[in-house]
């Protein structure tokens, strides 16, 4: 066999096995993965390009020093599930950098990080003044994770005291243009509904290039020529309006009669449509 044919052969296996190991091995980014999950990924990666281009060396040499460096990739991920000690051992543990709003220099100094990476890292995490944090972590993978002081925390509808409605992820029902009807057999609805909702919208389905429904069934769309405006949803502004319309009608009737048992009820309605109203207030913020 000429020698460009091997050397083709084993790369294209070579990559194709990379490929199948380094997916059974690692399956988050190379950012998030630890110093030994990286250097065993490289230290296969060598091997097999190596192995492409050094002919001297025979394929089963090759296949063997691959086995045993997956075999121990593996190993070492399984333990480092089953053992809290071993996986301290091998991706150490996070080390506090602040405390109580304090900068420890003597984990700084053992850490080897300059007040310069410390205040860059803490930048990239939105905290351009260190005085804004309480308590910064360095992670095993050079990761710092940063807790902002009371005061400096973004502002939720907990802290609010607001009742906000639960949100479940949307369903993607159509992709580069491709209807997905698994994901509207999810949801339980079929192309004809989706046909419907287009036609809605005046759209064509053949200028849809992606397409989602959210928790409320409100389909979303992208358009495949960006120059057409798409109609924003209108279904929950419309219940709204009508929750509205239907409790100012009840109002105005306890205006306009003259009859004291209706005028009660009429009242008593509107203060029950007012009830519904701040009940379902959550579900119809968009």
């Amino acid at each position: 066999m000429p020698g460009w044919v091997e050397i083709a052969l084993r790369s294209f296996f070579g990559v194709i096995l990379l490929c199948a190991i380094a997916r059974g091995l690692v399956r988050k980014p190379i950012g998030e993965s630890s110093y030994l999950e990286f250097g065993l990924i490289t230290g296969l990666t060598v091997i097999i390009a190596a192995g492409s281009i050094q002919l001297e060396i025979p394929i089963g040499f090759l296949l063997i020093s691959l086995a045993v460096w997956a075999i121990v990739a593996i190993l070492f991920g399984v333990l480092s599930v089953k053992s809290i000690g071993f996986r301290t051992m091998i991706f150490g543990k996070g080390i506090p950098l602040m405390k109580d709003g304090k900068i420890l220099e003597d984990n700084m100094k053992k850490q080897k990080v300059t007040s310069d990476e410390l205040l860059r890292k803490l930048r990239t995490k939105g905290a351009f003044q260190f005085a804004d944090v309480e308590f910064a972590l360095l992670e095993g993978n050079g990761e710092l994770n940063v807790l902002l002081k009371k005061e400096q925390q973004p502002v939720s509808a907990k802290t609010l005291g607001k009742i906000v409605a639960p949100i479940k992820e949307p369903e993607t029902v159509m992709m580069d243009g491709v209807v997905l009807d698994e994901s509207l057999a999810t949801r339980g609805l079929n192309r004809n509904w989706l046909k419907t909702e287009l036609g809605k919208m005046d759209i064509a389905l053949e200028n849809v290039y992606l397409a989602q429904v959210d928790d409320d069934g409100q389909l979303t769309v992208d358009l495949f020529d960006d120059l057409i405006q798409v109609p924003k949803p209108t279904q929950l502004p419309q219940l709204d309006a009508s929750l509205k319309k239907v409790q100012a009608d009840l109002e105005q009737f306890v205006l306009d009669t003259d009859n004291e048992q209706a005028k009660q009820q009429y009242i008593w309605c509107a203060e029950q449509m007012k009830q519904v109203k701040e009940t379902v207030k959550p579900y119809l913020q968009t």
